[in-house]
């Protein structure tokens, strides 16, 4: 948790599965948004349930998140896990604060791009969610996409392992390999490390941590 403000300061709050993702939203918070003080909530069983049961086995449990989010002055919520994204909307439409997924602001970058989408994902888990997320997007936009979903195997037991620089050569390797597509989506916050390792691929790359914090700082800006 960032203590650069006062704690009666409005914040962000940020919904965590894995406490890896701490130092890469402070990272962007100190790039982007220096005035914004971030509190983070890690809740990893949050996904290892969701990944055994399906998301909607954990959203009373996500729900319990939110409110402990919430309940220590946040301005907004940003969930920053793509399997859990959607119960994490749909249960936070009545919170006293807005909610939104990390991914969000990314789909709608990748629907802007053209109508062939592929989304790549490093657990299976995660494929479903941001596919009918995109889908979502296309409506809201009124284009019409064709969306392939791909899982990317053997790297997330890398993620796991803690070799990020591997996990992240692994996803690009994947990045490279994609033909017939107008934008690539990396279905999870923890394969952003794969962009400097694909500047070559000439089309949109997309990841979903620099523009899902810029949206969630534009709600908590809104709410003071």
């Amino acid at each position: 948790m960032s203590r650069r403000q006062a704690s009666s300061s409005v914040s962000l709050a940020l919904l965590h599965t894995s406490p890896v993702h701490v130092p890469v939203f402070d990272g962007l918070r100190d790039a982007d948004h220096p005035e914004l003080e971030l509190r983070h909530h890690v809740a990893e069983e949050l996904l290892t349930r969701a990944r055994q049961e399906g998301p909607d086995a954990v959203a009373l449990d996500v729900r319990d998140a939110l409110v402990r989010a919430t309940g220590d002055g946040a301005g907004a919520v940003l969930c920053t896990c793509s399997t859990i994204g959607a119960v994490t909307e749909a249960v936070g439409h009545d919170m006293v604060v807005p909610v939104i997924r990390v991914d969000r602001p990314m789909a709608a970058r990748a629907v802007a791009a053209g109508s062939r989408i592929v989304v790549l994902g490093a657990v299976a888990s995660t494929l479903g969610p941001t596919t009918a997320l995109v889908e979502e997007e296309a409506r809201r936009a009124g284009r019409a996409v064709s969306v392939r979903a791909e899982l990317i195997d053997g790297v997330w037991e890398l993620f796991e392992a803690g070799d990020s620089e591997g996990y992240a050569r692994g996803v690009a390797r994947a990045v490279r390999a994609v033909r017939d597509a107008d934008a690539i989506v990396l279905a999870q916050a923890s394969m952003a490390g794969a962009e400097e390792f694909v500047a070559e691929v000439r089309i949109p790359v997309l990841s979903s941590p620099r523009p899902g914090l810029a949206a969630a700082a534009a709600l908590v800006a809104d709410s003071v």
